[in-house]
């Protein structure tokens, strides 16, 4: 079975990865290079609190892989487990936090809900006063996206994958089943089933499955073969700071989710910070879009960090930033789905991508392959849920 895959990030390629794994060809097209859309502006982050089942569930399922990466695929990925830190300034949102640490326990994360005195035991300088509880996990981390890439195009290579970067997909078309899109006869010698026929700069290329894992491109490449995916490309951005404090090196990756804040460190001293902070989101052209750091957000996310706990303040410097994109659905969840007979969709992950793409990958070859393998049940990611209103709600969003 041949499988086209339609974008080169990580969810792409660890999509290639479970199925060259499982007897498939691949073929891997990015309109750019590997990477380089938003996995390589990603955070990073890498972690079990989620407040719905099936993202904590592929979260569990994907942190084996990001655990022995170093050792089955050879790159570092700078995997570090200092935890995330979540952070309650209403009793509503503690509420919340005490119904997701049940949840998540009886999945199987290892979180816990915690007072703003025990949660100044992992972040000194918290400002506890502004708090009335947190939640904690040392389950959770950070790893660079770019060694990720790396390792998984390394294994994808050695495993037979044809990757063509700088290879955007033009159109996309049923073939070999009595008839094309446009009612013509077959354009393609595909197998009895039918198949797919992708047009590209360098020629067309026949699948008998294709696997849209385009990201905040997603949507424009699933249009090519005439279906709506709901997932909008939104600027996000992070700066890069020196803090005023010395922020420990094992500090947790903190959220304070009522603020949309977040903050970790980052090497040689330096500190990340990032959120959301405009009740304006509007959709951008991901070809066209600044990738620069807003100065103003900067500073504004760093105050934000500061009223959080006291590493940041006035004499805290901003260094640099950039600005990615994430591909965001109505429901803040991925779509897992086989939208149209041989096309799969792996997108919406909404900031999530990174850390589930390993799980991800498996339920791709799950999806295209017909079997069962995959450990997370993903039925409820499918694209119906946007018409038939059975969407989901994820609260811990950054």
């Amino acid at each position: 079975m041949h499988v086209l895959i339609v974008g080169g990030g990580v969810v792409g390629l660890a999509s290639a990865h479970a199925l060259a794994g499982r007897g498939a060809e691949v073929t891997v097209c990015e309109a750019g290079t590997l990477g380089g859309g938003s996995t390589g502006r990603a955070a990073g982050g890498i972690r079990t609190q989620f407040s719905t089942r099936v993202n904590v569930e592929l979260s569990l399922a994907s942190v084996p892989v990001w655990e022995s990466f170093a050792d089955d695929f050879g790159v570092d990925i700078d995997y570090r487990r200092s935890g995330y830190l979540f952070l309650a300034r209403t009793e509503e949102t503690a509420a919340s936090f005490r119904e997701n640490v049940a949840m998540q326990t009886e999945a199987g994360a290892p979180s816990r809900v915690l007072s703003p005195a025990e949660a100044a035991e992992y972040l000194p300088e918290l400002r506890t006063e502004s708090f009335v509880a947190a939640t904690f996990s040392a389950a959770d981390g950070v790893a660079d996206p770019h060694s990720a890439v790396q390792g998984y195009s390394d294994a994808v290579r050695a495993a037979g994958v044809d990757i063509r970067t700088k290879t955007p997909v033009t159109d996309l078309a049923r073939v070999g089943d009595g008839g094309s899109d446009d009612g013509s006869a077959d354009v393609a010698a595909t197998p009895d089933t039918g198949g797919w026929r992708a047009e590209t700069p360098d020629g067309p290329i026949d699948a008998d499955a294709v696997v849209v894992a385009a990201g905040a491109w997603s949507a424009r490449v699933a249009a090519l073969a005439g279906i709506d995916l709901p997932v909008a490309p939104r600027r996000r951005q992070i700066a890069v700071v020196e803090p005023e404090g010395d922020l420990p090196a094992d500090a947790p990756l903190t959220i304070d989710l009522d603020t949309g804040a977040y903050f970790r460190p980052e090497r040689e001293g330096t500190a990340v910070v990032g959120g959301h902070f405009s009740a304006s989101d509007p959709d951008v052209d991901p070809d066209r879009f600044d990738e620069s750091m807003d100065v103003e957000w900067a500073v504004e996310a760093t105050e934000r960090a500061d009223d959080a706990a006291a590493y940041f303040g006035p004499e805290t410097r901003i260094r640099n930033g950039w600005a990615g994109l994430y591909a965001v659905t109505p429901d803040h969840h991925a779509i897992l789905d086989e939208a149209a007979p041989g096309l799969v969709v792996a997108a919406g992950f909404s900031g999530h991508g990174f850390q589930h793409a390993p799980a991800t990958g498996e339920a791709v070859a799950d999806l295209c392959l017909g079997e069962d393998a995959c450990e997370v049940d993903v039925s409820a990611l499918s694209l119906d849920r946007f018409e038939s209103g059975e969407t989901l709600r994820e609260r811990n969003v950054a």
